[in-house]
């Protein structure tokens, strides 16, 4: 993309835990925040799995372009969450204490970008039917893609090979790169290592 990523720790993010138990369910979550809350063009939301000795399940994240911003879906944040969500943006918290602690670490992973899968980021509407290796790299926030299998010093796909996205594309963190990983598809074709069923919430966000 024209616009250049910025570093780690830079943008302000928010994470909420409400309860749920998968990622169908998280993006489902995602895509109703979205919905509610006047989220500004260059977003990113992603899902993050949470394994503590009190959660098991999946919470999100939503790494906003400015402070300013994050203040403004920060105030009408409690409106839209249910009473037993939690929620977290910097030093301050939201709703009861364990899934307000779950919330911080989702946003801490996410402002780190350690890990995260990405729902909603840059361009990503972009992402339909099929594209190139090119396209993910020069017209999304995708700045790494990888082939499931290929050892990890291999230059990686050649940058006119096809990929099939399905229309579900979901890239992940992964040491400061938003990283997809790509499997062999028909046809000597690619295609994203998660498919489409059954994590999508519905048709109309896959």
């Amino acid at each position: 993309m024209t616009t250049p990523h910025d570093a780690p720790g830079v943008r302000p993010v928010i994470g909420v835990d409400a309860g749920t138990a998968n990622l169908r369910q998280a993006d489902h979550l995602i895509h109703h925040l979205v919905d509610q809350l006047d989220f500004p063009p260059g977003t990113f939301a992603c899902t993050h799995l949470i394994r503590t000795d009190e959660r098991r399940g999946v919470a999100v994240s939503f790494a906003l372009p400015d402070v300013h911003a994050a203040e403004a879906v920060w105030e009408r944040l409690a409106d839209v969450l249910d009473p037993d969500a939690g929620a977290a943006l910097g030093g301050r918290e939201h709703g009861p204490a364990q899934v307000a602690r779950t919330a911080a670490l989702a946003a801490d992973e996410h402002a780190h970008r350690r890990g995260g899968r990405a729902v909603l980021y840059p361009a990503a509407e972009r992402l339909t039917g099929t594209v190139t290796v090119a396209d993910l790299l020069t017209r999304t926030a995708i700045d790494r893609v990888t082939v499931v299998g290929m050892p990890p010093t291999s230059p990686g796909p050649d940058a006119s090979a096809t990929v099939l996205t399905r229309d579900h594309v979901r890239p992940e963190w992964r040491d400061g790169h938003l990283t997809l990983a790509l499997v062999p598809a028909v046809g000597g074709t690619l295609a994203p290592f998660e498919v489409p069923n059954p994590t999508p919430c519905c048709a109309d966000h896959a």
